[in-house]
């Protein structure tokens, strides 16, 4: 018996440790896309590796299942790199190069390339962040939006939202890119005019790498004011099926992928959550349901041709778990609380051609939300007289693009194009509220179309062999909304970029510009007695002026440390005049963001420092560390500027991990934030006929965000097994968010009621003065905390073939 026993436990060995590993692929010209031959493709870890053939194509087999690095070098190419390839039994490793040709002519020379990207057009402020960081990130939950908490000049506002706060504008300046193919919203149940949300909805396996731009944004990359993601997507396999099989913490989803034809390669992937079944067994008073679909196609037509279809798009439901009322926090989230369905879809068709000296990218591409949100008072659905809020919206976008990109004899990289966009926005608005002003009504419906276009140009070059490099772009934007933004001069957007290399490891980064955002659809398209309200108001395309210089030391260990200073300066920015404050501070929660009234008079201004140490995979160790120092400040209705929502002044991040034999993985990542500012209650939010229509307190926005919150300060930790068989993988991991357990969230205010002695409320709500007029009746109130300070335990399974 043990000698089957040991003989079994020799061939599972054997099974897993087998070395049928392939990495493969293609090495090119980026901006010709010929095959570069002759090519040398090298693991330095493992002092092997391949040549390319004359069509550019190579191979490194019988690889032991790991993580590799890989480095390309020809002469006259600036050499390629790829980080932390995953390879497996499963399937071949597919890793293509497109290297860059050296701006200037150095004879028999092989130029080193910095592990870390920069590019001629944004030296400064651009991070990659790669799919296997995205995986294993701790508390991260393979969603990007929290991945990059890690780096700095995020900040976060609640442990369940991935709101994006970087270098303290508002949540509301960002831009997404899925291989070329602008994506209004990569969240779940997004905000309507922000671009926050609970949970991501790109499939990370889908991903090749991600590029975060903070700053320095290219020309090509306009209508951003915070930050622009660009997401580039790998291609299906081209040898046979495979697929991914994934169950986590909230969600269930499969993907396939595999070649269709000898040109032709697809990838598909859908989710669906079971959060709603996990809710109502622990008895939360909401039931949130997601579902979201992902497709890739890849046609090579050609050596010079070649086409992409993308599509993504997600069907999300929330509703209200009427029995789940037995405490007073529960019956609070019950009573304010809307239903709220809501779709939204992107697709899009991406043709390249190459020619001799470069390529021309075409975009074409649709994209649709349709929110929808109703409240009912006490949630009676039965009288229609109980009927608070009914809202439905929808933003379409049709959009085109055509963009070339070529480097001339005289070693000019050139890139300029031009874009055309047909918007849609229509909106049915009833809502009862109630302001510090009194109650009222709002009912209206709009209807919105109209016209964008834009064009762009960035030149490139090369000085001092290679030491300097200058970049100078610039971009106009206009639409035909109104005579304040028709002229697409008045858009006028520079950019200049500088980047010097004192010699292989230290450099000094810099970039400077001007740039442009069109406000929110729900600002945009608000309506009063038939009337754009907020284009005779003299809305107008928001203005950002903005500053980055830092500093870039790479070391010998495949790690490196930046210092970064930046500058914001903000210019008419929406102003809402319901409560007086200004849209940058919106954002940060659940519903709609600027369906009322607005002026463009709001200023503001953001600086701060930022430092990075990063650490790619080196001896099994990887990590990340950050600290930023930062001031976010807009103005008052006053105009002077005070503390914003998005004032964290000290943030710190710490993630790292260790790779340990026999494929454990473990990491942690530690989290510190100042607190954010916070605004008061005013004294009408105990009146009873505030609590009739908006079922919580009103903030006194005459003391905007003179408070303080308490800081947050927070762990997660991940432990990672895998298990490589012949045919499939085996991934399981284990992942604990918020480790401490701490709490820091908003108060809230809520009818003091008799509890029993189960602490459920029972009985009606105390007014304090039954004898006053209706109008002036009060409700006895008390305060509660939304914190959530409860550790999230997760386990979840990944299985590959």
């Amino acid at each position: 018996m043990r000698l089957i026993i040991c003989l079994l436990s020799l061939g599972l060995t054997s099974l897993l440790t087998a070395q049928n590993g392939i990495i493969r692929g293609k090495v090119t010209d980026r901006l010709t896309n010929e095959p570069v031959a002759f090519a040398n493709v090298v693991i330095p870890s493992l002092n092997t590796g391949a040549t390319t053939d004359e069509n550019g194509q190579y191979e490194i087999s019988n690889l032991q299942p790991g993580l590799y690095d890989l480095t390309v070098s020809f002469v006259g190419f600036l050499d390629g790199k790829a980080f932390e390839i995953q390879v497996s039994n499963a399937r071949p490793a597919q890793v293509d190069f497109a290297l860059e040709q050296v701006a200037e002519q150095l004879g028999e020379v092989v130029i080193q390339a910095s592990p870390f990207k920069k590019t001629e057009e944004s030296p400064v402020s651009l991070r990659t962040i790669g799919v296997a960081e995205i995986q294993r990130n701790p508390g991260g939950n393979r969603d990007i939006s929290r991945v990059v908490q890690s780096l700095p000049g995020v900040t976060t506002t609640a442990s369940f939202r991935n709101d994006l706060i970087i270098r303290g504008g508002g949540p509301n300046e960002n831009r997404f890119f899925l291989d070329e193919v602008e994506v209004p919203n990569i969240n779940h149940f997004a905000t309507q005019g922000a671009s926050g949300g609970p949970v991501g909805l790109i499939n990370v396996n889908f991903i090749n790498e991600v590029d975060f731009f903070s700053g320095a944004f290219p020309a090509n990359r306009g209508n951003a004011l915070s930050s622009v993601f660009n997401f580039r997507q790998r291609d299906g396999r081209d040898d046979r099926l495979g697929g991914t099989f994934m169950v986590g913490a909230t969600d269930i989803g499969l993907m396939l992928e595999g070649p269709i034809g000898d040109k032709t390669t697809f990838l598909f992937s859908a989710r669906r959550s079971y959060l709603q079944f996990l809710f109502k067994a622990i008895g939360l008073p909401f039931l949130p349901t997601y579902n979201d679909f992902q497709a890739k196609v890849k046609i090579k037509l050609d050596e010079r041709n070649e086409l992409t279809f993308i599509g993504l798009g997600a069907i999300d439901q929330f509703e209200l778990n009427l029995e789940a009322n037995e405490d007073e926090e529960k019956q609070f989230l019950l009573d304010q609380l809307p239903t709220t369905p809501q779709w939204n879809y992107t697709n899009g068709l991406v043709w390249k051609h190459y020619g001799d000296r470069g390529y021309w990218t075409f975009v074409l591409s649709r994209n649709m939300l349709n929110n929808e949100a109703y409240k009912y008072a006490n949630n009676d659905e039965s009288n229609p007289q109980n009927l608070l809020l009914d809202y439905q919206s929808q933003e379409i976008e049709n959009k085109l693009r055509v963009e070339r990109t070529l480097r001339t004899g005289a070693g000019f990289k050139i890139n300029y194009g031009v874009a055309y966009e047909l918007a849609s926005y229509n909106n049915r608005t009833f809502n009862r509220i109630f302001t510090s002003s009194g109650a009222q009504t709002i009912d209206y419906r709009s209807d919105l179309s109209f016209q964008k276009y834009g064009a762009f140009g960035q030149l490139s070059h090369t000085f001092a062999d290679e030491r300097l490099v200058l970049s100078l772009g610039a971009r106009v934007d206009g639409n035909s909304y109104s005579g304040e933004m028709n002229n697409p001069l008045r858009q006028f957007s520079p950019r200049f970029s500088l980047a010097y290399s004192f010699n292989e490891k230290l450099a000094l980064n810099f970039n400077t510009g001007i740039f442009y955002q069109l406000p929110p659809y729900t600002i945009m398209g608000y309506q009063e007695d038939g009337r754009l309200v907020n284009r005779d108001n003299g809305i107008r395309y928001v203005g950002n002026t903005q500053l980055v210089a830092g500093l870039e030391w790479n070391t010998n260990f495949s790690s490196k440390i930046t210092l970064e200073g930046f500058y914001k300066n903000y210019r008419h920015y929406p102003f809402l005049l319901r409560d007086s404050v200004t849209l940058a501070n919106l954002g940060g929660d659940f519903g709609v963001v600027g369906n009322e009234p607005a002026v463009p008079q709001s200023t503001g201004r953001t600086y701060g420092l930022e430092f990075l140490f990063q650490q790619r995979l080196f001896k099994g160790f990887y990590g990340i560390l950050a600290y930023t120092l930062g001031w976010s400040e807009f103005a008052d209705k006053n105009g002077e500027l005070i503390p914003s929502s998005w004032d964290a002044r000290h943030i710190v991040s710490l993630t790292a991990g260790k790779k340990l034999p026999r494929n454990w993985e473990i990491g942690i990542n530690w989290r510190f934030q100042s607190g954010l500012p916070g605004t008061p209650f005013a004294p009408e939010s105990a009146l009873v006929a505030n609590w009739m229509v908006n079922n919580r307190g009103i903030r006194n926005f005459n003391q905007l965000n003179t408070l303080r919150n308490d800081a947050s300060n927070t762990l997660d930790f991940r432990v990672d097994k895998k298990w490589f068989f012949p045919k499939w993988n085996l991934n399981l991991y284990f992942d604990i968010e918020n480790v401490f357990g701490n709490a820091v969230g908003n108060d809230e205010l809520v009818l003091d009621r008799t509890l029993d002695e189960t602490g459920k409320p029972v009985g009606p709500a105390v007014i304090v003065n039954p004898d006053a007029p209706a109008n002036q009746q009060r409700y006895l109130l008390k305060t509660i905390s939304d914190a959530q300070g409860t550790a999230l335990p997760s386990i979840g399974i990944m299985i590959e073939w």
